[in-house]
This record gives structure tokens, C-alpha cells and sequence, in this order.
């Protein structure tokens, strides 16, 4: 065990003291006595040694059983744009333990705004549950092409501009989390204001309708209220001309391009809303003057990571929403004390923020270089030790710019990921794929890897 948690010190300085680049070894050597792991031998911070005990086994594989079991976990998918320009997207959901299904959704879509074709991607990192990231990857893209449709109607697609649609994509996500909570506290024609008359087994009557169709019943649109998601969403114009990325939470966008010395290079669009940004710090605190208990420990109201996302209504709304609503579904909540030691801290909701900071870019002409988007959730980042940029980066230049390009995975999304957890080394990639553990050893990792 000592000398698990030495070696685990022993890789995290080594990341620290490379800094900014880590350049992968090109071959694979080494060798694995009877075929066990450690926990540092596992790529990001998931996995450490208190989920002993280590050794653990794990099963080599083949060059093509790694092909084949990447492609039955991660199961990508190609989306064509626009073949004759190469526009196109690449996609995969990932996560390697059997036993555990992953919370990530992503979304590629094409948009039909009058005629004119848009692309939308996201990526949607969902926690507590899935309901709220399964409904947000369903309903969010119809929202934004609604209020992109009336938009046009009104004014024009030409007359649009960049700043005009940044607002109209900011709306729209806003709109679409209102509606979470909007929509249960509509069954209370008074309001949450009169359920203090309105006695428990009359809530349940109303929210507990399980039936109708998915997403139909007082019961579906509670539950919404309960989980919550991070968003990530990307819009393209029809001329490809225009870039728009829109955040919640600690997904991040990344645009690959050639700079002025022929060389990749990789720019981060998109900041975390997470404790690990002070700015996200101080703004939270800025906004409930006074209360040393928004954000303890690095999460707000010391319960939750993101600062900003889709859903969970008991950060949004007052605490009785969650005491009189959410209480009463069934099945629902098991065990209200872990809810309460949260709700005693939330005097002057909303404390997640659905305001979606938008970041728009100009794209070079279809007849120049070519520029990528990749679109992750924050499991790659975690795969990458904190720098993904550097590492898309670096397999950019190396292999997806040149005529080596995919390195025999033509799905650039699937070659990404195979880069991250072990590049060109089988016993690497074995051990993330394979490793004998009941629970998750690395974070869902979600990658859209966009042709522009």
C-alpha cells in the first residue's frame, strides 16, 4: 500500500513538473507481473488507493481486441454534413465498467431553420441521475432551433448577427431551464406560496400520476426538478462561417486550427463554472451577500460541484419547492438528511446559474485549412491530467495534421480517446479497459470531434 501511494505522489509531481507538454512514449515495453495494475496506473484521479486493494488484475489484449473493445464501449458514431467539404462529426460515450451506466449524453444534429441547414453538438454531463441530461439532449435542440426559427422569420437569416444569435442561443437555454421547475409549480395553481395549506397527501396525489407516456406525467416532470446537468452546445451557420459555443458548467470546447507558422494549435473557448474558477467564486458570493454558506469547500452550498447547469431545482428554488414537492415523489428520495444539510444554507435562491456564457468565433473559408472543433466532457480533461488542450495539441501535430492521420482510427473522436489512455502502449489501454473493479476507476468521458 506504501508504495502504491508513493508511486501515485511520484506520477502527479512528474505531470507537474512537465508542465505543460507530456509527450506520450512511442512503444510499448514494459511488462506486467502476472498481469496486475496499481492505482497509478490508471490515467486521472478517479482511482486511487483507497479503492484497494491493489494489485488488482487485469487482461492484455491484442492491438485488435483494444479496436474491438473501444468500439464496444465507446460505441462512436460518424454524422455527415457535408461529405464533398469533409464537414462532419465524430462521437463516442465512454465508460469502461460494466457494472455502471454512464451519466454523459452528447447530440449532433442538423437544424432546419427555414429552409437553411445549422449544426448543432453538445455535450451534456449529467450527476445525481439521468433524467434531467436525457431530457436536456432530447428537448434542448428543439428549443434553440425554435427561437432561431421565430428570430429568422422576423428579421432574416442575413440581417442576424453574430451578437444577435449569441443572445438568441443564450435565451434559449435559459427558456428551456426555466420551464424544469416552471412546469411542476404549475400543477399548484397558488403557487408555492399556497402549499403551506395543502396538506402531503394531496402533493403526492398530484405528482404521483405514473402514467402516460415518458415525459408526459406530473410524476416525469417532478423528477426533472431532482437531477441536473452541465450543457455544452455548438452552433454552426449554414455557410460555415460562424462558430457559437455555449457553456454550463465544466464541459470544454476546444478549436484546432493551423497558426501563422504552419504548426496546430489548439485555443480553450470555455472556462469551468466549478470551485476551481475564482472568478465563479466571487461572483456566487457577490450574489448572497452575507452567506458565509454559499460556497463551502469549493461547491455551492457545500453540496455541488458545477456552478452552472441545467436542472436541480432545490439549488434554484426555495427550500420548501424541495421539502413539499420533491419529498413526497415516489419512488423519489430514500434518505431527505444528506438534502438537509444543504437546504439549511439556501436562504436567497436561485444559487446555480442557468446563464450560459456564449463564445462566438469566425471560421476561415471552406477553401483554406481545415479547423476542428472537439467538443468533452470533463472526463477527458480528467484522462489528460487538467491539460487537454495540450494534449490535442500535441496529437494534432503529430499524426491527425499530417498524412498519418487517424493512426488507424479513421473516427477521430475514437483515435482522441486511444491517445489519452494509452496512445500506442496495448498494456496501458488494457489496463483502462479491463481493470477487475466493481465501481468506476476513471470519470464517463464524452468526445464530439467536429469537421469545420
Amino acid at each position: 500500500m506504501a508504495a502504491a501511494i508513493i508511486a501515485s505522489a511520484e506520477k502527479k509531481l512528474q505531470t507537474t513538473f512537465l508542465g505543460q507538454s507530456f509527450v506520450p512514449p512511442t512503444n510499448c515495453k514494459e511488462k506486467e507481473p502476472d498481469n496486475l495494475a496499481y492505482d497509478y496506473d490508471i490515467p486521472g484521479q478517479r482511482c486511487g488507493p483507497e479503492d484497494g486493494p491493489w494489485p488488482r488484475k487485469f487482461q492484455p489484449l491484442t492491438e485488435e481486441q483494444i479496436g474491438k473493445e473501444l468500439a464496444l464501449l465507446a460505441k462512436p458514431q460518424t454524422t455527415g454534413f457535408d461529405s464533398q467539404r469533409g464537414w462532419k462529426a465524430d462521437s463516442l460515450n465512454f465508460q469502461p465498467c460494466p457494472s455502471y451506466s454512464t451519466q454523459d449524453r452528447y447530440v449532433v444534429q442538423h437544424l432546419d431553420i427555414h429552409g437553411q441547414t445549422w449544426t448543432l453538438t453538445g455535450v451534456f454531463d449529467g450527476h445525481l441521475g439521468v433524467a434531467t441530461v436525457e431530457h436536456t439532449r432530447h428537448h434542448l435542440p428543439i428549443i434553440v432551433r425554435d427561437f432561431l426559427r421565430d428570430a429568422v422569420k422576423q428579421r432574416g437569416s442575413s440581417s442576424l448577427s453574430p451578437e444577435e444569435v449569441s443572445q438568441i442561443l443564450s435565451r434559449s437555454i435559459r427558456s428551456f431551464d426555466d420551464a424544469i421547475a416552471s412546469d411542476v409549480l404549475k400543477l399548484f395553481p397558488g403557487g408555492l406560496a399556497s402549499l403551506s395549506d395543502v396538506p402531503d397527501e394531496d402533493i403526492r396525489r398530484i405528482i404521483n400520476d405514473h402514467r402516460g407516456p415518458p415525459g408526459s406525467s406530473n410524476y416525469d416532470k417532478a423528477r426533472l426538478c431532482m437531477y441536473g446537468t452541465t450543457a455544452l452546445v455548438a452552433l454552426v451557420d449554414p455557410r460555415h462561417e460562424n462558430l457559437w459555443v455555449a457553456n454550463l458548467g465544466d464541459c470544454q470546447a476546444i478549436l484546432v486550427s493551423k497558426n501563422m507558422s504552419g504548426r496546430w494549435s489548439a485555443e480553450l473557448l470555455t472556462d469551468n463554472h466549478n470551485g476551481d474558477n475564482e472568478k465563479e467564486v466571487a461572483r456566487v458570493r457577490r450574489e448572497h451577500p452575507g452567506e458565509s454558506g454559499c460556497v463551502v469547500d469549493g461547491r455551492v452550498l457545500g453540496a455541488i460541484a458545477p456552478f452552472r447547469c441545467i436542472g436541480d431545482a432545490p439549488f434554484k428554488q426555495p427550500p420548501e419547492f424541495t421539502r413539499r414537492i420533491l419529498y413526497n415523489l415516489y419512488p423519489g428520495f430514500h434518505d431527505t438528511s444528506p438534502w438537509e444539510e444543504f437546504l439549511v444554507r439556501n436562504r436567497t435562491p436561485p444559487y446555480i446559474s442557468s446563464q450560459a456564457d456564449v463564445v462566438h468565433r469566425k471560421l476561415k473559408s471552406p477553401a483554406r485549412d481545415t479547423v476542428y472543433l472537439v467538443l468533452c466532457s470533463d472526463g477527458l480533461n480528467d484522462l489528460c491530467d487538467g491539460h487537454t488542450r495540450e494534449r490535442i495539441e500535441e496529437l494534432w501535430e503529430r499524426d491527425l495534421g499530417s498524412n498519418n492521420a487517424s493512426g488507424g482510427y479513421p473516427n477521430l473522436a475514437l483515435r482522441l480517446l486511444r491517445y489519452v489512455i494509452g496512445d500506442r502502449c496495448t498494456l496501458k489501454v488494457s489496463k483502462v479497459l479491463t481493470l477487475d473493479m466493481d465501481s468506476p476507476w476513471i470519470d464517463d468521458t464524452s468526445i464530439i470531434v467536429q469537421t469545420l
